[in-house]
């Protein structure tokens, strides 16, 4: 009978947490993980071409599921190459397991082959990073770990070196422990009057929503009902909030549309509630309330009258009966005015009469990306103008999940995001909005979904450039240089592959190439030649404002909205009662 290595148990202790799989790349310190894995029934290795979409991958499982995801490096570089991806589901806030395996003990400090010091590497990344160099560590040292990445959430890192992980056990494993489900923060009744009488004071409020808030869409809707208030979103909060939302004024950011900042600068009252939005120079910096079940979170992007620690439903909750309807919708009609003229100007300036130019123009593209996607599709977007895509022409409804680098901001996670994606909902549509500089970067991943046969479609918007590099140049005075790469055709180099793929440059043909792929089983490709000008500084815009990539951004290339949020922006004018 085979021995029962510290490995083994390692393996026993995933499983009992739910963990389906392990991503990553085999070898050397890492062997005796991955066979215990092969001998083991209910998990598997799963075998990506680069560290880093391991990360990813588990990053966007963990997204996506809410469960306990887990990646695995080899000692030295497969350890560095988990960094990016690692960062990504740190400041995402996905749970994380880690596995960085190490030289052998008795090595370790003497500039042996490959070493790297784990602790000091992943010390910014991991809430818990812990060196297993006993065997009678385990299992105790594996379950605080997976507590630590579930309960931040966050990412957990065990350095385990490969001899280590085939010595014998010594403590038996035991049963798993009890599923602790997340508890819920609800402010005392002193902090709630005081929130409902700021509430009751204004009379122009506006609710700005984030991730935060997807547990509580009811109650959002309830009291900007209530308060007759327009409702603003961030990105991430986007997917939960935007769609069918009678009150809705777009997003504030980078990525900003519609009338959302405007609202946000007219206002009396701001509540932020669920997000930790980052730039700060969109915020008034006055008048603001903020809640979220995380306090460290609170006030460090604004000032604020009064910060609410609790979670955004129950706090809502606790609220909603002390608030007093506001006798005006002036204010809300006003901005849902200004946010359907937004909408309006930027769809004719963006999607009218472009379907016969060439290149194609990229946001006729993801606008008919959207109308072909399912209904319950996933979409990963790479960072840049993948985002921006995302952002403005993609229609959530409640059903569509989106994954993107919305904090790190790192190139080349669209499609090893999208792996971890077909893993975690293998029943679903998963589009990846590639662009072609993050798919070069990280190529071999087209390699992992040929490899599984997962059911990803990857769209390269493909313009031979980095196109937020050069926009960023451009608003600074600075001409583009280094951001323009040799055409390659991604549609041949998957089709080497083995994904069935296509090319497209006339726009006439984007729609049906977009339909045939998605409809088809299994790995797509759709390469898409785009318009590398497409994007460009209206005359309006002074030397003054050109300040900054931020304020030049959201006001020359990304402010308003498109596609079918124009026809709600339409109906929520023709729903809301006249003051």
């Amino acid at each position: 009978m085979a021995r029962h290595t510290l490995a083994d148990q390692f393996v026993e202790v995933l499983l009992q947490a739910g963990v389906e799989r392990v991503y990553g790349v085999a070898g050397d310190s890492l062997n005796p993980l991955v066979d215990a894995i092969r001998r083991t029934d209910g998990i598997e290795w799963t075998h990506v071409h680069n560290e880093e979409g391991a990360a990813f991958a588990a990053s966007a499982e963990a997204q996506l599921t809410g469960r306990l995801a887990v990646c695995a490096g080899s000692c030295g570089p497969g350890n560095t190459h988990l960094v990016q991806g690692l960062y990504d589901a740190k400041r995402t806030g996905a749970p994380v397991l880690a596995i960085a395996s190490h030289i052998p003990t008795g090595q370790i400090g003497t500039e042996y082959h490959q070493e790297t010091h784990p602790e000091k590497l992943f010390a910014d990344i991991a809430g818990y990073c812990e060196l297993v160099s006993q065997a009678d560590q385990m299992p105790r040292l594996a379950r605080i770990a997976i507590r630590h990445a579930l309960g931040s959430p966050g990412v957990s890192v065990l350095v385990l070196p490969g001899d280590v992980a085939g010595r014998a056990t010594v403590h038996p494993t035991g049963p798993a422990a009890p599923h602790i489900a997340p508890g819920t923060v609800v402010p005392d009744e002193r902090t709630v009057q005081l929130l409902a009488d700021a509430l009751n004071a204004a009379r122009k409020p506006v609710l700005f929503c984030g991730l935060g808030a997807r547990d509580a869409r009811a109650e959002v809707l309830e009291l900007a009902g209530t308060l007759k208030a327009p409702v603003g979103h961030s990105l991430r909060g986007k997917e939960w909030i935007q769609y069918d939302n009678p009150y809705d004024v777009g997003m504030m950011g980078l990525l900003g549309y519609g009338a959302c900042y405007e609202a946000v600068h007219e206002a009396d009252l701001l509540l932020l509630l669920g997000t930790d939005f980052p730039y700060d120079t969109f915020l008034p910096q006055a008048h603001t309330v903020q809640i979220d079940r995380d306090a460290t979170r609170l006030g460090r992007r604004t000032p604020l009258e009064l910060g609410v620690h609790g979670d955004v439903r129950a706090t809502l909750r606790a609220v909603l009966p002390l608030v007093r309807a506001n006798d005006s919708a002036r204010f809300l009609h006003k901005t849902l005015h200004a946010h359907e003229r937004a909408l309006t100007k930027v769809v004719d300036a963006y999607t009218h009469d472009v379907e016969h130019l060439r290149p194609i123009h990229p946001e006729y593209a993801a606008r008919l990306l959207d109308e072909a996607a399912a209904d319950d599709a996933v979409f990963t977007f790479d960072t840049g103008m993948n985002t921006v895509w995302a952002a403005r022409y993609l229609t959530p409804n409640g059903r569509r999940r989106f994954v993107g680098s919305f904090n790190h901001g790192t190139m080349a996670n669209a499609l090893p995001h999208a792996v971890g994606a077909a893993f975690a909902l293998p029943g679903r549509q998963v589009v990846s909005l590639s662009g072609d500089g993050g798919l070069a970067m990280l190529l071999g991943e087209l390699v992992t979904v040929r490899q599984h046969d997962l059911n990803v479609k990857t769209v390269v918007f493909d313009n031979s450039a980095l196109g937020m590099v050069k926009l960023e140049m451009m608003v600074e005075g600075m001409p583009s240089y280094g951001t323009d790469h040799t055409r390659v055709d991604f549609a041949a180099v998957a089709r080497g592959i083995g994904i069935p793929s296509v090319r497209v440059e006339d726009p006439a043909d984007v729609g049906r190439a977009l339909a045939e792929t998605l409809a088809a089983p299994g790995p797509g490709l759709v390469d898409l030649v785009t318009d590398p000008d497409a994007l460009s500084i209206p005359s309006h815009i002074d030397a003054e404002q050109v300040r900054g990539f931020a304020l030049a951004a959201t006001r020359t290339v990304l402010e308003g909205g498109v596609g079918t949020m124009l026809d709600l922006a339409r109906a929520n004018i023709r729903n809301i009662p006249r003051p």
